[in-house]
């Protein structure tokens, strides 16, 4: 098995264990590192590529929504394979007030580490992470190929958030 097909096959993180951590570039070359966001939520999305149709669909409704996510007290983290400068023209293009982070070298290492690195097409699936402020996973969602994530599954795993 080759290690993209290995990475290809890697486990989902379960929902109540430690969100693993990474440092990826945001679309300005700044380095982000997971670990630094304890004491707040996030919501990790990861995408498979700046520009195309559904992506942008997505990330432009939680765009357009973003106040759902700092009403629980959650910084976006997108997170796509593609290089710092294509997410820096895709972010200016679209208004994204949220990173968007380059997984682009070693390819796909932090979709690996979240089991939904594509070996066969290397790109991320379409995976969700919500992290709570211990960096606990409280809610997961991977979607097929060419599916769209329901933004009402975000606000409700938020929602869930407040209360726990």
């Amino acid at each position: 098995m080759t290690a993209a097909l290995a990475a290809a096959s890697a486990a989902v993180p379960a929902v109540g264990g430690t969100a693993p951590d990474f440092e990826l570039p945001n679309q300005f070359g700044e380095p982000v590192r997971l670990s630094s966001f304890r004491g707040q939520n996030v919501v990790l999305v990861f995408y498979p590529f700046a520009f195309s149709g559904i992506c942008t669909g997505e990330l432009c409704e939680i765009r357009d929504n973003l106040a759902v996510f700092e009403n629980a007290h959650a910084t976006v983290l997108a997170v796509s394979v593609d290089s710092k400068f294509s997410l820096r023209a895709y972010a200016a293009q679209e208004g994204y007030g949220f990173d968007l982070l380059s997984d682009f070298w070693p390819h796909g290492a932090a979709a690996s580490a979240y089991g939904v690195f594509d070996g066969e097409t290397g790109m991320a699936r379409r995976g969700t992470f919500i992290i709570d402020a211990a960096g606990r996973i409280r809610y997961t969602v991977v979607n097929p190929r060419g599916q769209a994530r329901d933004f009402g599954e975000y606000r409700a795993a938020l929602a869930g958030l407040d209360q726990g």
